[in-house]
């Protein structure tokens, strides 16, 4: 390195010193040919020169060469490959981006915690909730259970209460009936068969046929009661009589015919108990 920077400062020297007889002829030339008073001016513009000497030139190139050779060695020291450079310039930007992602995903994941929190509370107070709404969905079928059965109940009662009034009205009128029946029967029997034929007695046949049938149609029977049983349930006992021929506890004649309005006793038959 040293031998090349002798050699530079040499042919520097040699261009200085070539630069200097080129300037000094052109002057010479100059002054032949112009005046002399020109020759001064130009003389005046003529740039100053010093001539470097040959130990100070060498110095400064060996200072700029160390100086050089200095840098060079600081800067392979301090600069790295550009692969390195740029993994290193890299690195704190992946290193920046994951901690971002990190923090946003934490951030989603509280404030995701914090909303369940403030719907639901904790796991215990959720499951507490739960078993609360269990319970009061339970308590309301319940009650629309027991709702829907007083209900039915009411209706039953209902619907028994207007057949019941329906009947005991019925009753009420067909009662008021029975007695014209009596007369209707008592008459016809004291009618003689001379009479039977006539055309009165006919009518009045007529009438009792059509009452009985009336009675028919609306549920009204009459009661069996000659050579039955007695039954309390459907027989009144006016009178006792002891006969063979009949059996114990029979029935033996009938006073007053009885009815029954479809299940139910209308009236007793009035009769003479047998034994």
């Amino acid at each position: 390195m040293k031998k090349d920077y002798k050699k530079r400062s040499r042919n520097i020297n040699r261009t200085i010193k070539i630069t200097d007889l080129d300037a000094e002829e052109k002057q010479k030339q100059s002054s032949g040919n112009k005046k002399p008073n020109a020759s001064k001016e130009k003389d005046k513009e003529k740039p100053f020169v010093v001539e470097p000497k040959k130990e100070d030139a060498f110095e400064a190139m060996e200072e700029k060469a160390k100086a050089a050779e200095e840098a060079q060695a600081r800067a392979t020291e301090t600069v790295e490959t550009p692969e390195a450079v740029e993994t290193a310039e890299s690195v704190p930007e992946v290193e920046t981006v994951s901690g971002e992602v990190e923090g946003e995903a934490k951030a989603e994941a509280s404030e995701g915690k914090e909303k369940k929190r403030g719907l639901f509370g904790d796991d215990d107070e959720a499951d507490a909730a739960l078993i609360k709404k269990d319970e009061q969905i339970a308590e309301l079928q319940d009650q629309q259970k027991r709702l829907m059965a007083e209900f039915d109940n009411f209706r039953k009662r209902t619907e028994k209460e207007k057949s019941s009034m329906y009947e005991i009205g019925a009753k009420s009128i067909l009662e008021k009936l029975l007695p014209i029946i009596d007369n209707f029967e008592r008459g016809l029997a004291s009618i003689s068969e001379e009479e039977k034929q006539s055309g009165f007695a006919n009518g009045m046949d007529l009438i009792y046929k059509q009452l009985l049938k009336m009675l028919e149609d609306v549920g009204v029977k009459p009661i069996e009661a000659i050579g039955q049983p007695f039954d309390p349930n459907f027989h009144n006992a006016v009178m006792h009589v002891e006969d063979e021929n009949l059996g114990e506890n029979v029935v033996a004649q009938e006073f007053q015919k009885g009815y029954m309005y479809r299940d139910s006793v209308l009236r007793h038959s009035m009769v003479q108990v047998a034994n």
